[in-house]
């Protein structure tokens, strides 16, 4: 038997060239729909383009980037076989992060990472980053999509992007803009989002022995489509916020939940307060908290508990936000103030009202 036969190959160690090129023509149709007039060229090459002279209208552009994924969410897409949704997070959690500066989403590129390649499951993972991008504003210029035989299952995948955006100088939102008597507005989010989500499982899948395809009366669906809803953007909408009212500094409500984030944009000296009485968490919240027995300031540190974003803005533009908000369909409230910090206040933690 000759060694043509008997020799050993890609193929045989696992890696399906062929079945990526086959993915690769699946998601062309997606990326097309996130292009903007400064992406140069197409899908394939080894770089994605941007033309920069677009930033000549600037008078001192800042680029603002990110990078991110959504952590053990994959995992709840996997066991339901539904591809198509965890590219919205991925979008919200590299993009909201740069909006959070000021900055206009530019573009992102993505890395999915699989134990087996089958293509329209990889199309289906872009369709959804594509269709997050459009949300967002930006475009995808490229990605990288890797095969990694015998170090995942032929199921197992994971995906993680990074973005571009760019903000005028003396746009640049962020503590420095901060000041005693600004109040804090909180936008809903969709969800659990895309942090938390070891938690998450371990409470309700190991724990309380839920499955993701039962009913659950309080949720009013399955389990599976509730903890796969969609992280939401915010990135249009806060720009849309930028456009028509003055905002101080913006809060992405991520990893270590609302305190922790919140306490990244206020500066030493000042502290804000938000006010719990002012919105009622989904009902997903009490239902981690209850099935693990989870203590109130677990929940908080880990969940996001129902605010996905939030804005510091002067008091006199409170108003004006919350329009803007309400006219793009995002549900907004007043939820809390900025002021000095005395020695009462330095001391303060998450007892009674939220105080960062």
């Amino acid at each position: 038997m000759s060694s043509e036969t008997t020799g050993a190959s890609y193929a045989s160690a696992g890696v399906d060239i062929e079945a990526g090129d086959r993915a690769v023509e699946l998601m062309k149709e997606w990326v097309k729909k996130t292009r903007r007039p400064e992406v140069l060229g197409g899908i394939g090459g080894f770089a994605g383009l941007f033309d920069a002279s677009a930033l000549k209208r600037y008078e001192r552009p800042l680029l603002a980037s990110a990078t991110d994924g959504v952590g053990t969410k994959v995992d709840i897409a996997r066991r339901l076989g539904v591809y198509d949704t965890i590219g919205h997070d991925l979008v919200a959690m590299v993009m909201d992060d740069i909006v959070v500066c000021g900055a206009e989403p530019l573009f992102m590129t993505d890395y999915i990472c699989v134990g087996k390649v089958h293509p329209e499951r990889v199309a289906a993972i872009v369709k959804g980053i594509a269709e997050g991008c459009v949300l967002a504003g930006c475009a995808l210029v490229g990605g990288e999509t890797a095969e990694h035989p015998g170090l995942l299952g032929p199921d197992d995948f994971d995906v993680a992007g990074a973005g571009t955006g760019v903000v005028e100088a003396d746009r640049l939102l962020g503590p420095d803009r901060i000041r005693s008597g600004d109040v804090v507005i909180a936008m809903a989010s969709s969800g659990l989002h895309s942090n938390g989500y070891s938690l998450v499982r371990h409470v309700l899948l190991e724990r309380a022995g839920l499955t993701l395809e039962g009913e659950v009366a309080e949720l009013g669906r399955t389990l599976g489509e509730e903890l796969l809803e969609p992280t939401k953007i915010y990135s249009l909408d806060c720009l849309a916020l930028t456009r028509t009212t003055e905002v101080h500094a913006f809060s992405h409500i991520t990893g270590g939940g609302l305190a922790a984030n919140l306490a990244r944009v206020i500066p030493d000296g000042l502290y804000a307060t938000v006010d719990r009485s002012t919105w009622t968490p989904g009902p997903v919240f009490d239902l981690v908290g209850r099935s693990g027995d989870v203590a109130r300031l677990e929940l908080e540190k880990t969940l996001n508990m129902g605010v996905g974003m939030m804005a510091v803005v002067p008091a006199e533009s409170a108003e004006a936000a919350l329009t803007t908000l309400a006219d793009r369909g995002v549900e907004a409230w007043v939820a809390g103030t900025i002021a000095e910090r005395g020695e009462q206040e330095s001391a303060a933690g998450l007892v009674g009202d939220y105080a960062v």
